[in-house]
């Protein structure tokens, strides 16, 4: 619950937050009249900004904010100069130790920029000025309105509302076939879109070791299912055991009409049985997620991409091979080594029996100014071919 005063009275909400981040303790009104800078003093203080005012207003202070929270802080002399060359060049040479600053930094941006508040109604309409109409957004992220009202940031409601255009354009697929057949997958809210490419092309190109069966472990958007699907794999049995996730996949399924060659069935990695094709894109770093979203970023302890190579062996088909994409990016932060993913390999009774890599293409692998460019700029991501001993 968060609380506050208004017209004399004292007033509670319930606070609704995807990232678990906690009530702020504070909350004070604001409207229209509220300088951007106050708010933004406020608001790094840990203090609610609860919005009485135009919505389309409270959008510009967002981004007004934003703008204060990404501006580099002003150096203070020739010490201060010092100081912070010497800081880069620990961050330089520690990548973990850059890593975990720019989370933190991140996290506490996260914090600020969501102090901005917004009230919605138990029917998920919200009651300020020229607010837009967000119910199927809303109600594509919670489910239908059941007449509870709460308070929510306007960051994570814009972030709902991106993730419902995203679910209605799609996102295109090219290695799913010909632009005769439908090639987009749809990602849902809470569900890690398939924006990088190269992924999904190193299962495109790989040799299939058989076409009769394959599992998906952890499928998310369906979106390698589908892949192997339009690839001639008779039958696809994906899994997940996150009910957006399952959701999400059953829909691109059916929208690519694939419901025939792919089920997708809830389970913790393996389902039963064993298949010539076993493919696998767990999250790429160990660290402990801070919202539903970051699992598909964020393996702590590595315990999905552990789980996988620890069960691989029994739910292989004799001569089957094992699919394991990966990026090493968690080995050039200092987050994992490759003698240890190799240890792993080889302590789950299995061996490599190739590897296919490619170079990332997103913008920050080439974005200088990112925080770990040197790490980005190196990051291969790799299928790996792997097989019973």
């Amino acid at each position: 619950m968060i609380h506050w005063t208004e017209h004399g009275e004292e007033r509670s909400a319930p606070w609704r937050s995807e990232s678990g981040t906690a009530a702020p303790r504070r909350v004070v009104l604001a409207d229209d009249t509220l300088a951007a800078d106050t708010a933004y003093r406020l608001a790094c203080a840990g203090t609610g900004l609860l919005w009485r005012g135009d919505f389309q207003n409270a959008r510009h202070l967002l981004q007004a904010l934003m703008r204060r929270a990404d501006k580099p802080p002003k150096a203070k002399g020739a010490k201060a100069g010092r100081k912070a060359q010497a800081t880069a060049t620990a961050g330089s040479a520690i990548p973990a130790q850059a890593f975990h600053l720019h989370r933190q930094a991140q996290a506490q941006r996260a914090r600020t920029l969501g102090m901005l508040l917004v009230p919605v109604q138990g029917d998920h309409t919200i009651a300020l000025r020229r607010a837009p109409d967000l119910r199927e957004a809303f109600a594509e992220a919670w489910g239908p309105a059941d007449g509870t009202a709460c308070v929510v940031s306007l960051r994570e409601v814009l972030g709902l509302v991106g993730a419902h255009e995203w679910r209605k354009k799609g996102v295109e697929i090219p290695a799913l076939g010909t632009e005769q057949a439908p090639r987009r997958i749809h990602p849902h809210y809470g569900v890690f879109s398939p924006v990088r490419g190269e992924y999904v092309d190193l299962v495109a190109q790989a040799p299939l070791p058989a076409n009769g069966l394959a599992f998906d472990i952890g499928t998310g958007t369906g979106v390698l299912a589908a892949v192997l699907a339009r690839r001639g794999v008779q039958r696809v049995v994906a899994t997940d055991q996150d009910p957006r996730a399952l959701a999400c996949a059953r829909d691109n399924v059916q929208r690519l009409g694939l419901s025939a060659k792919v089920e997708v069935v809830q389970a913790d990695l393996f389902p039963a049985g064993q298949a010539p094709l076993v493919v696998c894109n767990p999250p790429w770093l160990p660290g402990r997620a801070s919202s539903s979203i970051e699992h598909a970023v964020y393996d702590e302890d590595s315990r999905m991409l552990r789980g996988f190579l620890s069960g691989l062996a029994a739910h292989l088909s004799p001569g089957g091979e094992g699919w394991l994409i990966l990026s090493d990016l968690a080995e050039h932060l200092g987050l994992r080594s490759r003698e240890q993913l190799l240890e792993w390999v080889a302590g789950a009774g299995l061996r490599v029996v190739d590897r296919h890599e490619v170079q990332p293409r997103h913008a920050k692998a080439a974005d200088a100014s990112d925080p770990l460019h040197a790490a980005r700029s190196a990051e291969r991501t790799s299928l790996w071919r792997l097989a019973a001993l």
